[in-house]
């Protein structure tokens, strides 16, 4: 009999891990369950997914679950110092989205975080709340009450702006490097012990304000903010709320130690700009549980910061040690993407039990010359994908920057190696299920100078391929053929792959073999 896991807490809130076999992100069949306390039901339902978020608990209770055919599960909530409501600082809902009113409001509930005691609750009750800028402090709980929204406003009006630099350490940022940036509607800096929860949800405003038309731009000396930006804080939980609509990347942990993410909800329009759902960028020990994405850009985007355009790399740490489990990602751009941003050295990712629907790529790893730093130790695990394009992808000829295309970064043949020089290996991918299947199984181009690898892929299995996809190339480097229904190609990569087919060099070939299919594909 399966046993349930935990995976975060706090003083009202749960979500636990029900990992029925072969399960990933979805429940089939959906699981009963019953919440007792001292021995009476206090609450039942059905489970359609591994991750189960409970609400409305008492701190420091002791409570069991029963879920049909696991063992039965113990657990207590966090205890909790006091309750801080912020409208007993003067927070109204659903008052006009208006500068004056963002004000207010943000001022109430920077009264309430003031007032919390140590190990206290700030509390967002049911209705909609439009504040300007907010930031949380250590050793606090921010709960998002069933039916509460904290959302931005819409006009940018006093809107305050974090500089890149703050006593020699790197604040606001943009795509890996110093830069002013707007502050996220919600953020933290510097906290330990910090938990945001409950079912409620954070709304960053994207749709509202202009954010969207902009995307690359700086505007007032700063760069879009994020929805969520938490910058070298230790030991933080969020667990069980939605956040939607951010400016830009939705949840952005920047330098941060032992996070952990469960049961959350991150949504963003299909079409708006570089909406990213969850960006780690040099960050230690991260666990992404049971989260549902469906964004803008790509689901998650594993970072370790940029070069400077003169090589800087003051501001440069690794990312390490990033667990993401029992997720479902939908229409991104990428489901697992690691860099482009990757000086700093990105290692120790595990991507296990998830399902991907119709995000563009699969797993992808984004390169290239004058980006440093090393991307290694990458397993990819019980997976399935339906309607991907390019399953698998590595790309160090990625044209990104306004020197993208020049010939230095694109040349195929090779360069001087040095600290600049990026390197990817130890990549090991399994037990993959894809079906819908577009443009390639897998396509991999690595340097002359430094050729990827090892990737080892087994056990995947391709059961169908889209008949309505038509070709295009399946990375974003220059000379690459566009591909239909293609198989494994290689370039400058050591790709090995028992029992299926690689065509070495065939990202320039005319044609691409279509490999890998397994007999179960009728």
């Amino acid at each position: 009999m399966p046993s349930i896991r935990f995976a975060a807490r706090s003083a009202r809130s749960v979500a636990l891990c029900l990992p029925q076999p072969g399960a990933r992100y979805t429940l089939s069949p959906a699981v009963p369950w019953q919440l007792t306390h001292a021995g009476k039901t206090v609450a039942r339902g059905v489970a359609a997914q591994v991750s189960l978020a409970l609400h409305d608990l008492a701190p420091a209770m002791r409570y069991e679950l029963e879920a049909e055919g696991f063992a039965p599960f113990a657990f207590e909530t966090a205890p909790c110092a006091g309750l801080v409501d912020i409208r007993d600082h003067g927070a109204i809902p659903d008052t006009a989205d208006t500068p004056e009113a963002a004000a207010e409001t943000a001022r109430a509930i920077a009264a309430a975080i003031a007032a919390v005691p140590e190990g206290g609750t700030v509390l967002v009750p049911l209705g909609r709340y439009v504040a300007g800028p907010v930031e949380l402090r250590s050793r606090m709980t921010l709960h998002l009450a069933e039916g509460a929204v904290l959302a931005a406003p819409r006009d940018r009006e006093g809107w305050p702006i974090l500089p890149a630099w703050r006593d020699g350490e790197m604040l606001g940022s943009w795509e890996g490097l110093p830069e002013p940036c707007f502050a996220a509607p919600l953020h933290a800096i510097g906290t330990s012990d910090l938990t945001i929860s409950g079912p409620g949800t954070l709304d960053g405003g994207g749709d509202r304000g202009d954010w969207w038309t902009w995307p690359k731009e700086t505007r007032q000396g700063a760069r879009r903010p994020r929805g969520l930006h938490l910058i070298d804080c230790t030991d933080t939980t969020l667990l069980g709320f939605t956040i939607r609509n951010a400016p830009s990347w939705t949840i952005h942990p920047q330098g941060c130690q032992r996070l952990t993410a469960a049961a959350v909800r991150i949504e963003a329009p299909h079409d708006s700009p570089n909406t990213d759902g969850f960006n780690p960028e040099m960050c230690e020990d991260v666990e992404i549980t049971g989260t549902h994405f469906s964004v803008g850009d790509d689901c998650i985007a594993i970072k370790a910061g940029k070069r400077g355009p003169n090589g800087e790399s003051a501001h440069l740490r690794p990312t390490t040690g990033i667990r993401v489990q029992h997720c479902l990602m939908e229409r991104g751009h990428g489901g697992v993407v690691i860099g482009s941003e990757m000086s700093g050295g990105v290692r120790d990712v595990t991507v296990s039990h998830c399902e991907m629907r119709g995000t563009d790529r699969g797993l992808r790893i984004k390169t290239r010359r004058g980006r440093g730093g090393a991307v290694e130790d990458i397993r990819f695990h019980d997976v399935t994908m339906e309607g991907v394009q390019t399953a698998f992808a590595a790309n160090g000829h990625y044209f990104c920057d306004a020197d993208g295309h020049a010939p230095w970064v694109q040349d195929r043949a090779p360069a001087p190696v040095g600290e600049s020089t990026p390197h990817v290996g130890r990549i090991a991918i399994s037990d993959v299920e894809i079906s819908g299947l577009a443009h390639a199984l897998g396509a991999f181009l690595g340097l002359a100078e430094a050729p990827f690898g090892p990737i080892r892929i087994e056990r995947v299995r391709v059961l169908s391929h889209d008949p309505a996809a038509r070709p295009v190339p399946p990375l974003m480097a220059a000379g690459i053929t566009p591909l239909r229904h293609a198989g494994l190609l290689a370039e400058q990569a050591e790709v090995i792959a028992p029992g299926l087919q690689i065509q070495p060099g065939g990202l320039t070939a005319a044609e691409a073999l279509e490999t890998a299919r397994a007999p179960e594909r009728q």
